[in-house]
């Protein structure tokens, strides 16, 4: 095949030598824009896994690669005063001109075709061609001549950086924040070879046009950073190899991801490798790991289907099926490192004390956990540890094991929590007449057994007209009341943890069957008037639900106020408002279900106006001494619904009434929506509202493991875990899962103390089976 690589990166390198390797009859050609072994930018980062791969794919230049390698395990954090170092992270690091250097020589050993100071304006220039690799960067020509067939999403982000070099040699990879009159800058400096490290400097728009950085060139651009990190550069010089660049050389990074990765020009096949098809953001450094992988990937393809013409339309489809795969996750943990270091200052770094700070950046991009933290150091977890207990009121003594995040004891108001683990209202729809009976004495008995510090039962209805079927709870008569007391009083008797109860109204959501009937299907007899904030049905052949008219909106708050007063009398401890998922009062918050043209709906502030009134009226009877939270959808994943920002703004307002705590949910408002589900997805809606609204928050959602609590916690993130299916899975979770990582010093039920002793010998016996493999 002749095969012409568009840009001598390290996509376009590697892919020229790996296929020359293969099947030397290739005729291959790199064409670069650059002079022969010349190249801008500073140190590249690799990982011990990617080193791996490459002494398989290239052993020679593999080992030529490792040779100038820079080896460092450590990650310091220059934040507020404070120097903090921990160790064990694995980091490769070479220079990035270095590296190409290595390649091109590897490149013409083996006898592929290197042309310099050549601009390629199109792949039609090279009519001859059979596969033409588009590696020609972030900026591609060629990616944007086919841009329809390619589809590229590229999406410029809010920080500028510039990327710059020092002499000072640095033994960890680390991290300088300070903080300016205008805002945060932060540097993130490795080594990279024998007498140069990589100093990249970063900050927000603001805070960059604030100091006039778009008006500086070059120079004074690094005159103002040697000033900023003088400190840490200790009489060092900034350099730049960027003098190519007009201006300051102040950058914005774009983030890119293409629908489709090859065409078909008439002539020749044309794929994109390496920026040219996606980018991943510097704050993990994994740009020019995907670029080498796509490179090994597609050969492998070419070895696995055969190197001849017939077979490239194959290999370019299973190349691409399988490299957006790992594609995808890496630029998913690369968003979260970017979207963290873009609202550091105002959501961290003014908020967070330097350990928990330390802590919120290793885990930034949710690939590190707390349990790989240990693994990593364990002396450095266990002393951070220590000192989250401490803030909670625990003092540990010397040689004692120190109790995770999830197993701190957290206080609100009158209310100490013996944890932070809470078991999540779940619906179960086995009411009759909304009572509770022996299924919910039993479902949520077993629950307070254990381990968790907080039970909900479902969220239990103000009115029988607020059900969502008729087998959900209610709490509108004192029949229910007295069954209440019942569950509150069997919850106390069985150990330490506190009851809660969640109040809602269904509103357009209502008088449906159970869920194994037919989900939000609506009833076929015996069904009841639906209110709502505007008169919308929920699923197109749902009832119509009547707009609420003054009375309606009297009688609801009032029924809400009269449910929490019994609530109260039947000694239930905490209280939470629903205003999430599409029920009532989340039908006012969104303004997808809220059409009203009255003082109700418009704006943020009326169509948070009813929800406040009736919260304000229930915290006004709900005793000072107990909790009070409320439930918010804080993303109805619908293009003209409420965003994150808009939760945001409803929390600060939920706060001011007297909220406690927001637990931070999403969906379920518009039956369209599109959910972008994962591990821990909803998450940042409680980091955001914690950290940047001051109130605190409850994480829920797909939460299935204390690893996923303790790093939620720990990064504060979040101040309490609802979890809700492993919890209908296991009702001892909390009890399984401190067992799981190694704590003994749990209290089970007293009946139960002989199954812990087995549970946890089991425990021991498989980890040991696991380490002799």
């Amino acid at each position: 095949m002749r095969i012409v690589c568009i840009g001598g990166g390290p996509a376009g390198l590697y892919l020229g030598l790996l296929m020359k390797r293969r099947h030397p009859g290739h005729s291959i050609t790199v064409v670069e824009r650059n002079k022969p072994y010349d190249t801008f930018g500073w140190g590249v980062v690799f990982s011990d896994a990617m080193m791996t791969a490459m002494r398989v794919a290239d052993p020679e230049s593999a080992a030529e690669i490792e040779d100038a390698f820079n080896h460092w395990d450590d990650i310091e954090l220059i934040f507020k005063g404070t120097r903090q170092r921990t160790s064990g992270h694995g980091f490769i690091g070479i220079g990035r001109k270095h590296l190409l250097n290595i390649l091109q020589r590897r490149c013409e050993a083996l006898g592929v075709e290197l042309i310099f100071e050549r601009e390629v304006e199109s792949d039609l220039d090279f009519p001859d061609a059979d596969l033409i690799v588009a590696s020609d960067g972030v900026n591609s020509r060629i990616r944007t001549r086919y841009a329809e067939q390619f589809q590229p999403d590229m999406v410029i982000r809010p920080n500028r950086f510039i990327w710059l070099g020092t002499k000072k040699l640095f033994d960890a990879f680390t991290f300088d924040f300070q903080r300016t009159e205008h805002g945060w800058f932060q540097a993130h400096i490795y080594k990279f070879d024998s007498e140069t490290s990589t100093f990249i400097v970063e900050t927000t728009e603001e805070a960059y046009k604030a100091h006039g950085l778009d008006e500086l060139d070059q120079q004074a651009s690094i005159d103002f950073c040697e000033k900023i990190f003088a400190e840490t550069l200790d009489g060092a010089k900034l350099l730049t190899n960027a003098r190519h660049l007009r201006g300051s050389a102040w950058l914005n990074f774009s983030r890119l991801i293409c629908g489709k990765w090859s065409v078909f020009n008439g002539k020749s096949h044309v794929v994109l490798m390496g920026d040219a098809a996606h980018t991943a953001h510097f704050a993990i450094g994994s740009g020019t790991k995907l670029a080498l992988d796509d490179a090994i990937e597609l050969v492998n393809q070419f070895d696995r289907h055969g190197h001849d013409l017939a077979n490239i339309a194959t290999v370019l489809e299973a190349y691409e099926e399988l490299r957006r795969v790992d594609v995808a996750r890496i630029q998913n943990a690369a968003r979260n490192a970017m979207e963290w270091f873009e609202v550091v200052g105002r959501r961290y770094a003014d908020t967070l004390e330097p350990p928990q700070f330390f802590y919120s950046m290793l885990t930034r991009s949710q690939r590190i956990s707390h349990e790989n933290l240990r693994l990593r150091d364990r002396t450095w977890l266990e002393d951070f540890e220590r000192w989250y207990a401490a803030r909670a009121g625990i003092n540990v003594r010397d040689g004692e094991r120190v109790p995770p995040p999830m197993l701190t004891p957290h206080r609100v108001r009158g209310l100490t929590l013996a944890n932070r683990i809470v078991v999540s209202p779940m619906a179960m729809y086995s009411a009759q007449d909304g009572l509770i009976n022996d299924f919910h004495i039993a479902h949520l008995g077993a629950r307070a057994m254990g381990g968790a510090g907080l039970i909900f039962a479902e969220m239990t209805c103000v009115s029988s007209d607020a059900r969502i079927t008729p087998g959900c709870l209610g709490l509108w008569n004192d029949a229910q009341a007295e069954q209440w007391r019942r569950l509150v009083d069997l919850i106390h008797s069985l150990g330490h943890a506190k009851v809660g109860i969640q109040l809602g109204h269904a509103g357009r959501k209502g008088a449906t069957r159970v869920p194994w009937e037919g989900i939000d299907q609506p009833l076929k007899s015996g069904d009841w008037p639906l209110i709502s904030a505007s008169a919308l049905p929920y699923l197109p052949h749902s009832q119509l639900p009547r707009s609420m008219d003054g009375s309606d909106l009297d009688r609801v708050r009032d029924d809400h106020v009269a449910a929490t007063r019994r609530a109260a009398e039947a000694g239930v401890e905490w209280l939470e408002l629903h205003c999430a998922h599409g029920y009532l009062l989340s039908s006012f918050l969104s303004p997808l279900t809220n059409r009203r043209s009255d003082r109700y709906g418009g704006g943020h502030e009326n169509r948070a106006r009813y929800p406040l009134e009736v919260f304000k009226a229930m915290r006004a009877v709900w005793p000072s001494e107990r909790p009070m939270s409320v439930r918010l959808s804080c993303h109805d994943w619908t293009e003209g619904g409420n965003t994150p920002a808009d939760a945001a703004i409803f929390a600060a307002m939920f706060k001011d009434a007297g909220a406690d705590m927001i637990d931070c949910s999403s969906g379920q408002v518009w039956k369209e929506e599109r959910p972008i589900y994962g591990r821990l997805f909803q998450t940042p809606f409680a980091d955001l509202i914690r950290n940047e609204i001051g109130i605190e928050t409850i994480a829920v959602g797909a939460i299935s493991e204390a690893d996923h609590a303790n790093s939620i916690l720990a990064a504060g993130r979040a101040d309490l875990c609802a979890i809700a299916r492993p919890h209908l899975a296991d009702p001892a979770w909390t009890l399984h899962e401190a067992a799981r990582i190694g704590i003994t010093a749990v209290n089970w039920p007293k009946q139960y103390l002989s199954a812990k002793v087995q549970y946890e010998t089991n425990l021991a016996r498989s980890a040991a089976a696991v380490s002799a493999k």
